[in-house]
C-alpha cells in the first residue's frame, strides 16, 4: 500500500492547533450573538468562518491519525479506532445537549425570559417532550448552536471506508467527494431535522471540507504545493479576500451595499452556509493557500508564548468546543439580564474565552496524569515486538488522537 502522510510520525503540526483553537475561540464569539463580539470572529470579513475551518482541520488530522492506524493494524483495527472517538464526540453532544436544554429551561421559569425558549429552538421540548428528546438522541432535533457535532459524527462515522479507499486511491476519492458536493447542490439533498426543515450544515456537501483536508493529509498537499509558492496564485487570493470581506461587509452596511449593482450583492448574500456555496469553499482554500506560504511549519514563531492558549485549545479541541457553545448561551443570557452595552460584551467575551482555555489546560494536565498512570500500572515489556498500532503505540501517535 503506497501512500504519503503529511508528517513523520514524530512530528506534529503546530498550526492545526493554532487554527483550530482559533476556530473554537471565534464560534464562541460569533455564537454569543452580540453586536461587538461578532466583530471580532470571520463571518464579518469573508464568506467563509470558524466553523469552515474547524471541519477542514477535523478531517486533515483524522486522515493523519486514523489513517497511520488503518496501515498499521489494518482496516478493522482502524474503524474500531475511529468508531472508539466518534462515540466519544457522540457523548460530548449529548451532554452538552442535555445540559444546553436544561439551563435554556431553568433561566427561562426562574427569570421569567419567555423568549430564550423561541430563540434557541427549545419550543419543541415543551410541546413533545418523550418525542424531542427521542429525536435529539437521533441527531435530528437540535436547539439553537448545536449543529456542528452532529454534522462532525456523521462525517467520522461513514469516514472508515472512505479513508480505506483514500489509502489506495486518494485522488478518486477526491473526485468523488466534488461529485457527491454539486450532485447535493444540484438536487437538494439534505438530512431531515425535527419537527421540521433540514440540517443546517448539509452533510452531503460539508463533507468536501472533511475529505479534503483528509486528501491533503494523505499526500494532496504535495500535489498542490505548486500553488503555494505561485505569485498569480497570490495575487488572486489577495484580491478575492477582498472581495469577500467588501461583499460580507455590504451585507452589513446598507450605505456600502448601495455601491453595489443589485444583482451582484444578491448573487453573495445571503451567504449559503448550509450547502456549503461554492463561493464559500474557495473563500477558505484561499485563506488555507496563503496560511500554508505565509505560515510554513517550520516557522519560528509558532513557538511563542503568546500563541500557547491557541495551541492548548486546538489541541483539546472537543472538550473547549463543547464548553463555548453553552458558554455562549450563558454569555447572550448574562448580557440580555443586564446590559449588552460595549464593555459588558467585551467582558463576557474575555471570560468566555479564559474560561475555555482554562478547560483547555485542565484537560491536558488531566489526560497528561491518567498517561501516566496508565504507564506506571503496566509491567515492563519484555522481547523485541509489539502489536503494531496497539496500546503501546508510539507517544506522539496516542497524544494526536485527542486532536482528531
Amino acid at each position: 500500500m503506497s501512500v504519503e502522510l503529511a508528517l513523520p510520525p514524530s512530528k506534529r503540526d503546530l498550526r492545526l492547533d493554532l487554527f483550530r483553537g482559533l476556530a473554537n475561540w471565534l464560534m464562541f464569539l460569533g455564537h454569543v450573538s452580540t453586536s461587538v463580539l461578532a466583530w471580532f470572529s470571520f463571518r464579518n470579513y469573508g464568506f467563509s468562518d470558524g466553523a469552515d475551518l474547524f471541519v477542514f482541520i477535523s478531517g486533515y488530522t483524522s486522515a493523519l491519525v486514523f489513517g497511520r492506524r488503518m496501515l498499521e493494524g489494518g482496516f478493522v483495527f482502524g474503524t474500531t479506532r475511529l468508531f472508539r472517538r466518534v462515540w466519544q464526540i457522540y457523548v460530548a453532544h449529548i451532554l452538552l445537549f442535555v445540559f444546553y436544554l436544561a439551563s435554556v429551561h431553568f433561566l427561562t421559569s426562574r427569570f421569567s425570559a419567555p423568549d430564550l425558549v423561541d430563540r434557541f429552538n427549545v419550543a419543541p421540548l415543551l410541546n413533545a417532550p418523550v418525542e424531542t428528546i427521542t429525536q435529539g438522541l437521533l441527531l435530528r432535533y437540535k436547539p439553537l448552536n448545536l449543529d456542528v457535532l452532529p454534522l462532525y459524527v456523521v462525517l467520522m462515522a461513514a469516514f472508515p471506508p472512505v479513508l480505506w479507499l483514500m489509502l489506495r486511491h486518494r485522488n478518486w476519492v477526491m473526485l468523488g467527494s466534488v461529485l457527491l458536493y454539486i450532485t447535493a447542490r444540484q438536487f437538494g439533498w439534505n438530512l431531515p431535522s425535527y419537527p421540521s426543515g433540514v440540517w443546517y450544515f448539509n452533510p452531503f456537501t460539508w463533507q468536501l471540507l472533511f475529505v479534503l483536508g483528509a486528501w491533503l493529509a494523505l499526500g494532496g498537499a504535495n500535489t498542490l504545493h505548486f500553488l503555494v509558492r505561485s505569485r498569480a496564485v497570490l495575487v488572486f487570493g489577495m484580491a478575492y479576500l477582498l472581495f469577500a470581506a467588501v461583499m460580507t461587509l455590504a451585507g452589513l452596511i446598507p450605505e456600502l451595499q448601495k455601491v453595489f449593482p443589485r444583482v451582484l450583492f444578491e448573487a453573495f448574500n445571503p451567504n449559503d452556509k448550509t450547502n456549503l456555496a461554492p463561493y464559500r469553499f474557495l473563500h477558505l482554500a484561499v485563506v488555507i493557500i496563503l496560511g500554508a506560504r505565509f505560515i510554513p511549519i517550520d516557522a519560528a514563531g509558532l513557538q511563542a508564548t503568546i500563541w500557547k492558549p491557541l495551541v492548548k485549545c486546538g489541541q483539546q479541541s472537543l472538550e473547549v468546543f463543547a464548553v463555548g457553545i453553552y458558554l455562549a448561551f450563558i454569555g447572550y443570557f448574562v448580557l440580555t439580564m443586564t446590559s449588552d452595552g460595549m464593555i459588558p460584551q467585551l467582558l463576557v467575551g474575555t471570560a468566555g474565552i479564559s474560561i475555555m482555555t482554562a478547560v483547555a489546560y485542565y484537560r491536558s494536565w488531566s489526560k497528561r496524569v491518567e498517561k501516566s498512570a496508565h504507564a506506571h500500572a503496566i509491567p515492563p515489556i519484555t522481547g523485541k515486538s509489539q502489536p503494531i498500532g496497539g496500546e503501546l503505540a508510539r507517544p506522539a501517535e496516542r497524544s494526536a488522537v485527542g486532536v482528531a
